[in-house]
């Protein structure tokens, strides 16, 4: 294999959908509630238009604080307060990346200063959803981090912790990993990345 695309969200960080259930509690509600909103409905609608850049992230904060009756000011630092870098994990994209695999993080993004100068220096290229218009799992959004990478599907491997995501990019021929365990992740990219090396 030759190049990794990988997700940010849930992968390089600890678990989002985590920390919306810790949200969900802080508020009283039951533990699932926001991912719950965000499956179908008017906070799914919300988010959608923020990943895709059709609504800039304190008009988001608005639209999403109306819909669930929460105060908008700072919501989705609020939302996100639980999440933290997976160090290890960001270890392991250095240390491929300097070995000469060509890396490309392929994220729905809600900022793009969430994405800062060190975590943008262990990629070839950095595929955010705002500012390409599309999210995942779009296929667009995986040929277009193949294209930047000059690479074929079949040469990569792509990880996310959503299965949803994984789809597009094992019908376009990559190799695909669901992200569950930091370890677990590491070990198989090891094999599949570093054959040998391992």
């Amino acid at each position: 294999m030759d190049g990794l695309l990988i997700d940010w969200g849930g992968v390089l960080t600890t678990s989002v959908l985590a920390a919306f259930d810790a949200f969900s509690v802080r508020q009283g509600w039951p533990e699932h509630a926001l991912r719950s909103a965000f499956r179908d409905g008017p906070a799914r609608t919300h988010l959608v238009e923020l990943e895709e850049g059709t609504i800039e992230l304190p008009e988001f904060e608005r639209r999403l604080a109306t819909t669930l009756d929460l105060a908008p000011e700072g919501l989705a630092q609020r939302l996100l307060a639980d999440v933290r870098p997976d160090t290890e994990m960001r270890a392991a994209v250095r240390r491929y990346h300097d070995a000469g695999i060509r890396t490309a993080l392929v994220s729905n993004s809600w900022n793009a200063d969430d994405y800062d100068a060190e975590l943008r220096a262990m990629f070839d290229a950095v595929i955010l959803s705002q500012t390409l218009g599309t999210r995942k799992p779009a296929r667009s959004i995986y040929e277009c981090a193949l294209d930047r990478l000059g690479l074929p599907a079949a040469r990569c491997v792509f990880v996310d912790d959503l299965g949803g995501n994984l789809k597009p990019a094992k019908q376009l021929g990559m190799t695909t990993i669901k992200h569950e365990r930091t370890a677990d992740t590491i070990r198989a990219l090891d094999e599949v990345l570093l054959p040998g090396r391992s």
